[in-house]
């Protein structure tokens, strides 16, 4: 879709399918898609490792494994110098969404793009859940767990990514005030659902119905 800058958010509950659904609205409207990438743009912008940002993706602290991880956490740049901070990290990748945003038509997975780019036109927010007993068998596909374990590793993955949307947009995580459009994937399957949010998009943008 070439005749419009457009910005999609996708939020999303582990195991919902959002991130097949934001690959595919990616390749419907012509976006460049952002999830894991964003932190190696991250990364280059800040000086830092991308594994750093890696193994801190979506989570309020930060800090708490700066003095654990055992790979570089700077490039170039001096630790001391650079007065580290969860903000500062978090403006980091702030200013990689708003970078890579100002390029062209993107879709963004988490992160709390939404919110970064809240002044953006052409924006839209969307949150994916799916019912949890979908979650649980498509994490066991993924991790080739036990649905005990995937249940455990879903709750645990939501409150970090809970704690980490909140603290940062002062907005509640999931809650449908915070977005345009929450959709259920389990009522229509990943295809439809696309559908359903592609058709929402060309409506509020005024867009025709095959991209160009």
């Amino acid at each position: 879709m070439k005749n419009k800058h457009l910005i999609i958010n996708i939020g999303r509950q582990v195991g919902s399918g959002g991130r097949i659904i934001a690959d595919l609205l990616a390749k419907e409207f012509e976006c460049t898609l952002y999830d894991k990438g964003i932190l190696n743009l991250a990364a280059k912008e800040s000086g830092f490792c991308e594994k750093f940002f890696e193994q801190n993706d979506e989570q309020k602290g930060f800090m708490r494994a700066l003095f654990h991880t055992h790979v570089p956490i700077l490039g170039e740049s001096n630790f001391y110098r650079n007065n580290i901070s969860q903000e500062s990290l978090f403006q980091f990748q702030s200013d990689a969404i708003r970078k890579a945003a100002e390029q062209g038509s993107c879709v963004f997975v988490g992160r709390c793009a939404d919110y970064v780019l809240r002044d953006c036109e052409n924006t839209v927010n969307v949150f994916i859940t799916a019912d949890m007993d979908e979650r649980v068998q498509r994490v066991c596909d993924r991790k080739n767990i036990t649905k005990g374990e995937a249940r455990k590793l879903i709750e645990y993955k939501e409150s970090e990514r809970a704690s980490y949307y909140n603290y940062y947009t002062g907005k509640k995580w999931g809650h449908s005030t915070c977005y345009d459009l929450c959709v259920n994937s389990s009522l229509l399957g990943i295809d439809a659902t696309v559908e359903l949010i592609a058709h929402y998009i060309r409506k509020r943008f005024n867009l025709s119905e095959t991209a160009e």
